[in-house]
């Protein structure tokens, strides 16, 4: 063979991996090495090729179809080099230039069959496999083997972008790709090759093809690689991936997980529509169940006044969606698990050596935290031993100064926490005290009961509505949060119309501003209505600027703007640039804010890119007047967390980050990173992120530490972990002289034990693929509040903490049969196994322990039905589940 031409072939590689695993062949062949079979192979291979470039016609179409056949029976196992394809390699060029001689037009279809083949072990990038799959004779892809489909598959996602992208004023037109994509998809789902598939009609832009090919069986597994895909795509194709996903389980009834694309879509129609459309009751009934965990609620007999006549059916959907059952639920679980008991805030602190119980024991500061930790450890009981259960209990209020007796109040909202029928006469006597402070944290703590749960007799309303315009301003706070807690999520008519006014009450101060527009921003949360944000950018631009930077509580009105437009996306979009005008440090705040709130969650790329570039700025703070000129990193750094969360690579993305800027940071960037931290693992006590929060607890500027600290309890939230317990004790001992810190230590000690290990921070459910807004709202309102912890936490402002009651659920798994009675049933729990395109039916958890329901699960955990008797009505095991009697006739 001549050296010359053999020179560029030997420096070839192999075929590109990311079209084909088929490797190159090797242009020059041993003859020595060869067995006489493969000798007489090429031989006979030699032979038709030069038949082909026979004169005699009758010759071509032996020759084909030997050559064919050949071919076919080499492809169709690929566990080592096809021979024909290695042999015939070096004749590749001679086969292209028969084609362009032969007059048949059978046999010319059948030579563009072979160099189609032939092309797909050569790297050049012409496309010369689909173009001549185009001149063949469109014989069953099947019949030329999967390598032929994946590399095919490869070339026409090539061809469409060029096509696309190409300059000419009329774009070419693409319907013969979509002819061969609608012969390769079907190949494909039907060889378990769904992925495939999927990325195919991805590339070329038509996944509603998916929805007339994939079949019952299928469907979950090709809209799980469809989620899988999700964070990878930019808006707004991950809208169309949803959407699809949402059309394929709707067409195959999977009803359940409709409604978890149609909430994470979040839009209302969709989500009423499923409602709608499902027929069965049991199946509807699950579905008010993930309605009340997304805290989404709207008046189903209004909806479904046509569908359904029976009263009852309508009362007991509106009651599951109210989420009536968690009171009652979680009580039961606290049976099962034996919590019930109350605890104090002794058995917390409980460590040898520990002085500092004793040291603070009777101070103000001391008894405040020991009423917050108190309340968050017996949250959701309704008993405990300071306050309810105990004689002393208006006593042990007075034992805290001021506002701290307005937070002592308050706390039994905390402790009486879903008790909407119960709760409320035994708050009503605080109602009736003469001191303001414990009037003003009973209206608190009326809200708070309500919170997550909701009662058609409106109770929460009823009680607060007379406080809101009130002339004491402590009344105001009080009742204007307490209506945002309770109807977080409901954007309810009757409390904005009465809240809304005070945002123009030229006598109201920040606090009550503040107060309003986050009661309106939770209401709200996630709709993006128009009229409210209005009223809130209308507020903030009638301040001073200087009031505006110096009044801690006015860094909250772009927050609850935030929230309105939370996980919106581009819908923001006019806000942002409306807050434009606003000039100084509190302008690009404002902006960042609203922004992060805007994209939380969605893992986008560009705008975590955006905020770390805002954190790259260094501003020169020593000079008159720009004291607080780098105010707005600190919320930067804060919203690339919220961004990431959610999304596990985002969150590993965003850790390391994090490490990046607590080296090279300004200090206002370094107090912001442990808030950071907290938001991208709440309730989820990361090794590496405790290991990083117990360093800075040390630090020596006081902010950091506290945040720190307050990280580790988020951290460690609802968890009880061992390690967290050991770190904030061993911090009360170092930080026992130091009253402040202290205090931050125990309310992190409280949280750390929130429901006795029972309940969970996370606005992340049903397996971390969706976000309850009214529990984001919560969490990010506490959280950003930690961004000026000395003015607002460590003030006054400590009631701030009980916005945590939006983010609080039960980390529960709990059974009921068909009539919604309890039902306890075995069940796995296991760390969850990411089985995305696996073959066959793979386990998806692993380590797992065997009980009965109800059960804990926790972070990253997931449940199984372990018996034959029953299924379940959703595929996710979480929070409460209908289990059904398994028929004779079906299966396992």
């Amino acid at each position: 063979m001549d050296t010359t031409e053999d020179k560029p072939q030997s420096e070839k590689p192999t075929v590109t991996e990311n079209k084909s695993d088929l490797p190159d062949a090797v242009p020059e062949i041993n003859e020595d090495e060869l067995s006489d079979e493969d000798r007489q192979l090429k031989e006979d291979l030699e032979l038709m090729v030069n038949r082909l470039e026979d004169s005699d016609a009758s010759l071509h179409k032996p020759a084909l179809e030997s050559l064919r056949t050949h071919i076919r029976t080499a492809t169709s196992s690929m566990t080592s080099v096809p021979k024909p394809l290695k042999f015939l390699r070096p004749h590749y060029e001679r086969i292209k230039a028969v084609y362009d001689t032969i007059a048949d037009p059978d046999n010319k279809a059948f030579t563009a069959d072979v160099v189609s083949l032939l092309a797909m072990t050569f790297e050049e990038n012409n496309r010369d496999c689909l173009n001549f799959r185009f001149k063949g004779s469109s014989e069953s892809l099947a019949s030329w083997g999967h390598e032929y489909v994946r590399h095919l598959q490869g070339e026409i996602a090539e061809e469409f972008k060029a096509r696309q992208s190409s300059s000419s004023e009329e774009p070419s037109s693409v319907e013969d790709l979509y002819q061969l994509a609608s012969e390769i998809v079907p190949y494909c789902l039907s060889h378990n090759a769904e992925a495939d598939a999927c990325d195919l009609l991805m590339e070329i832009e038509r996944l509603d093809m998916l929805e007339g090919e994939v079949d019952k069986a299928g469907h979950q597994r090709v809209c799980l690689y469809l989620l899988s895909c999700v964070p990878y795509v930019a808006e707004p194709e991950d809208s169309v991936l949803l959407k699809t996903c949402l059309t394929l389980y709707k067409k195959h009834d999977s009803w359940p997980q409709a409604m978890q694309m149609a909430l994470k879509i979040n839009d209302m129609d969709t989500i009423k529509g499923i409602f709608k459309e499902c027929s069965d009751k049991i199946v509807r009934r699950q579905l008010a169940f993930m309605l009340g965990r997304q805290q989404f609620f709207f008046d189903v007999e209004e909806e479904l006044e046509d569908i359904e006549d029976d009263d009852d059916e309508l009362e007991q959907l509106r009651d599951l969606m109210a989420n009536t059952f968690l009171n009652e639920s979680f009580l039961a679980l606290g049976r099962e698990l034996d919590i019930v008991e109350a605890k104090t805030p002794e058995d917390v602190y409980k460590s040898d050596g520990d002085t500092s119980t004793t040291t603070h024991a009777n101070s103000a500061r001391g008894n405040l935290a020991a009423t917050f930790v108190n309340a968050f450890i017996n949250a959701g009981f309704g008993m405990d031993k300071l306050i309810l259960g105990s004689d002393q209990g208006s006593k042990w209020m007075y034992k805290n100064k001021d506002r701290g007796i307005m937070s002592a109040a308050a706390s039994l909202g905390l402790l009486l926490l879903w008790d909407v029928d119960g709760g409320l006469s035994r708050i009503d006597p605080f109602i009736e005290s003469d001191n303001e402070y414990i009037k003003a944290g009973a209206l608190l703590a009326i809200g708070m009961v309500n919170s997550t749960v909701r009662n058609e007799h409106e109770p929460a309303l009823a009680l607060l509505q007379d406080y809101v315009a009130h002339k004491t301003s402590l009344y105001q706070v009080g009742s204007i949060m307490g209506l945002g807690l309770a109807y977080a999520g409901t954007a309810h008519e009757t409390v904005t119309e009465l809240v809304q006014p005070v945002l123009d009450d030229p006598s109201a101060n920040m606090e009550v501003l503040a107060t309003a527009a986050l009661a309106l921003g939770q209401m709200h949360a996630g709709t993006a209505n128009g009229d409210v944000s209005e009223a809130i950018v209308q507020c903030i631009m009638l301040q001073e600027s200087d009031k505006l930077m110096h009044e801690p509580y006015a860094r909250f009105l772009p927050l609850a703007l935030g929230l309105i437009y939370l996980g919106k996306q581009q819908q923001a979009e006019v806000i942002v640039a409306t807050l434009e005008s606003l000039e100084g440090p509190f302008g690009k705040l404002a902006k960042i804010v609203v922004e992060t709130c805007a994209y939380a969650g969605t893992g986008n790329v560009l705008k975590i890119q955006d905020l770390l570039h805002e954190c790259s700025e260094h501003f020169d703070t020593d000079k008159e007047g720009a004291a607080s000129a780098d105010i707005h990193q600190g919320y930067a750094v804060v919203g690339i967390a919220m961004i990431a969360m959610g999304e596990e690579l985002s969150v590993d993305m965003a850790l390391r980050s994090m490490r990046h800027l607590l080296q090279y940071g300004e200090p206002v960037i370094r107090r912001a990173v442990p808030v950071a931290l907290a938001m991208l693992c709440v309730s989820n006590p990361d090794l590496s992120v405790l290991d990083m929060l117990s360093k800075l607890s040390h630090d020596a500027d006081p902010e950091v530490a506290y945040n720190a600290i307050l990280g580790m309890g988020i951290l460690g939230a609802g968890t009880n972990q061992a390690r967290v317990a050991a770190m904030l004790r061993h911090l009360a001992l170092y930080y026992s002289k130091d009253p402040d810190t202290l205090f931050v230590v125990r309310i992190a000690q409280g949280l750390l034990y929130t429901g006795k290990g029972s309940m969970t921070l996370s606005p992340l459910h049903t397996e971390r693929t969706l976000l309850s807004p009214p529990a984001m709202a919560g969490l990010f309102t506490t959280l950003l509040g930690l961004l000026d912890a000395k003015n607002v936490l460590l003030k006054d402002g400590h009631y701030m903490l009980y916005h945590l009651s939006l983010a609080m659920y039960p980390r529960i798994l709990s059974t009921f049969d068909e009539e919604l009675n309890p039902l306890s049933v075995s069940v796995r729990v296991g760390q969850a196994v990411d089985v995305v395109g696996q073959a066959g039916k793979p386990k998806t958890i692993t380590g797992f322990t065997t009980n009965n329901t109800p059960v804990l699960l926790g972070y990253g955990e997931r449940g199984q039905l372990a018996t034959q008797e029953y299924k379940s009505v959703t595929p996710i095991l979480e929070g409460f589940v209908i289990v059904q009697k398994k028929g004779e006739d079906e299966d396992e």
